[in-house]
């Protein structure tokens, strides 16, 4: 059996070098024993994209986008990704921070597609915009919703709890008359 540690710690020497090339920061090891890393948002794209062509990474699936409201705290909002090389066989946990104030930051589409999704729920659920993004809308809510369901601000029971949003051929329909919810677990549905 070969053995990879020699490979391992070289990676792992690559990724801490290309990564303090970018000026990141390293918060204490998770637990779950993942690589992390921030960079500011200005650098967010550039890193992930010299992740994905760095020939001794090639960090090149995007598993996902997702964020974290820091409520009360500033900037509110990280977003984070999860890379995996193949050839490492390795995951990686990327965060940038932004403000709610301008709460954006560039887009991973053009370098991973299959970020896509990931960041249009991202935006749907806690409002933050992906610059660049090639068709950034809602995927979950009504297009016309207007707030951000994983905010820690938005209440448990919903905003308009006496309604069901149902959709009826694109419209969004009130609870129907004589409908009672039904109470528990939060749940408002007929």
């Amino acid at each position: 059996m070969t053995d990879t540690k020699p490979a391992k710690d070289a990676a792992d020497a690559r990724l801490r070098e290309v990564a303090e090339a970018h000026g990141a920061e390293f918060p204490p090891a998770p637990a779950d024993g993942l690589f992390c890393c921030f960079v500011d948002r200005e650098r967010w794209a550039e890193f992930v994209r010299e992740l994905r062509d760095d020939p001794a990474l090639r960090f090149r699936i995007c598993l996902d986008v997702t964020a974290v409201d820091w409520y009360g705290k500033e900037p509110r909002f990280e977003v984070v990704a999860h890379l995996y090389s193949v050839d490492l066989q390795r995951r990686i946990r990327v965060k940038t921070r932004c403000s709610e104030r301008d709460a954006s930051v560039p887009s991973l589409v053009p370098i991973h597609p299959s970020a896509d999704y990931h960041e249009r729920e991202t935006f749907d659920m806690f409002g933050i915009r992906f610059e660049g993004h090639p068709d950034l809308r809602r995927i979950l809510m009504p297009p016309d919703y207007e707030h951000h369901p994983l905010r820690k601000e938005f209440p448990v029971e919903g905003i308009e709890p006496e309604k069901v949003y149902r959709r009826q051929g694109g419209v969004m329909m009130p609870r129907p008359d004589g409908a009672e919810a039904i109470h528990g677990a939060g749940s408002t549905t007929p």
